[in-house]
């Protein structure tokens, strides 16, 4: 009976967690982001220390160094977006003579005529102008948003960095004298299953920028570099991300006025890439770090996502692999750490990139 009483309150711990993260979104969406951005830039932290540096120098360093990456990927598709706006009049008329043949098929297999399709489109202007001052207020809004959430990332991540000690020694004082050394695990392990998956994320998005750019090329896209980068920056949503960014590109191909050669080189790039990146770019470059099985990586993205959109579904598998660390050394809370992990079978070598192991660690 404690046992079930034990998991009723377990269980109403995580439905009440839940409940906060959805209610103070707009205040920890932010504190999220720069907490995980912050355990990414821990390791380099620690060695512009090691070489002289203070504290708050190198934490400021590592801010700079993220602010000049994301200006960098800005300044790429914003140079890629530039070559594409050359050609927008030219895409603009194909996208025209795509919908004037969609309005003669409708009109000849539906019956449905010009006159009332044209009917119908001025119903929906009209209903949409009359919204369209809210529409642009929200969207000024939501750049402002944007900004400001911006600023408080990097400000809490700097501090973060600068105060990581402080922090450490206040999660430390919070646990008994005797389990000290395990809560001081926990916030080691914690730190650098972010910092590995994060940087095994970031070296597989480079990857994939390298391979889509190629095969975008050679289907014939044009800026195909803007469309490898949106693509492999999309990636970063797990699932959801890759088709998004594939869909794009199969549009914009289409009002390229691409062929059916085009259309097929954009989807055989999309399937050869997701394999390489399944089966060889993600067990090699970002590993087991996050040992969390499908069901649970599935269902924390839409949990994320319902909770946080975007930001959840971003930060939900670094975070749920952080909560995993922390069952696997709570003893009370170990059952929920085993259900959400994989079970490894030992002796076993059925992965490509296992095998590839054996190769190079055989025994003369």
């Amino acid at each position: 009976m404690d046992k079930l009483q034990q998991s009723i309150y377990t269980l109403l711990f995580f439905f009440l967690s839940f409940a906060g993260l959805y209610f103070a979104a707009a205040f920890l969406i932010p504190v999220a982001l720069a907490a995980v951005f912050a355990m990414l830039f821990i390791r380099l932290c620690n060695w512009f220390e090691n070489k002289g540096l203070s504290r708050t120098l190198s934490s400021l360093l590592c801010m700079l160094i993220f602010i000049a990456a994301i200006a960098l990927i800005v300044t790429l598709l914003s140079w890629q977006l530039s070559g594409l706006a050359e050609n927008m009049d030219a895409m603009k008329q194909r996208v025209v003579n795509l919908l004037t043949n969609l309005q003669n098929w409708l009109h000849e297999q539906v019956g449905i005529t010009m006159r009332q399709q044209k009917e119908l489109v001025k119903q929906q202007s009209e209903g949409a102008g009359s919204g369209a001052g809210s529409m642009l207020a929200n969207f000024a809004g939501s750049i402002m948003g944007i900004m400001v959430n911006t600023i408080l990332v990097l400000v809490y991540m700097f501090l973060f960095l600068a105060n990581r000690s402080h922090i450490k020694k206040f999660i430390l004082k919070l646990v008994p004298v005797d389990e000290k050394n395990t809560a001081a695990n926990i916030v080691h392990q914690a730190g650098k299953v972010a910092q590995q998956y994060l940087s095994g994320l970031g070296a597989m998005i480079v990857m994939l920028w390298i391979m889509y750019g190629i095969g975008f090329s050679i289907s014939g896209i044009e800026s195909a570099i803007f469309f490898a980068v949106l693509c492999g920056i999309l990636e970063i949503i797990p699932f959801i991300g890759n088709l998004t960014g594939t869909s794009i590109t199969v549009l914009a191909a289409i009002a390229q006025g691409g062929d059916s050669k085009m259309i097929i080189g954009v989807v055989v790039t999309y399937a050869l890439v997701q394999f390489i990146q399944t089966y060889i770019l993600e067990p090699l470059v970002v590993g087991e770090q996050v040992n969390i099985n499908p069901l649970f990586t599935i269902l924390v993205i839409v949990l994320g996502e319902m909770v946080w959109g975007i930001a959840g579904m971003i930060l939900a598998i670094p975070l749920l692999g952080i909560v995993k660390i922390i069952c696997d050394h709570v003893p009370e809370l170990q059952p929920y750490g085993f259900l959400i992990g994989t079970e490894k079978q030992r002796g076993k070598k059925t992965g490509v990139i296992d095998k590839i192991k054996g190769l190079f660690n055989k025994k003369p």
